[in-house]
């Protein structure tokens, strides 16, 4: 015969690794999405740079 507290250690065991496995998929979504933020930024100002050198140029010219 098992003790009860054995089957309550296996609960805790599975769900720790079931949070441990969900935490994870959500850190790695909201990182996904801070990386993808971080590079539309970026290709927003080397746009912007881009704008400004032709702008430069046709004045300058």
């Amino acid at each position: 015969m098992i003790p009860i507290w054995v089957y309550f250690v296996a609960a805790g065991i599975v769900i720790s690794a079931y949070m441990a496995v969900r935490t994870g998929r959500e850190e790695k979504k909201v990182e996904h999405d801070s990386i993808e933020r971080e590079g539309e930024i970026y290709m927003k100002r080397l746009e912007q740079e881009k704008e400004e050198r032709k702008s430069t140029k046709v004045s300058a010219g």
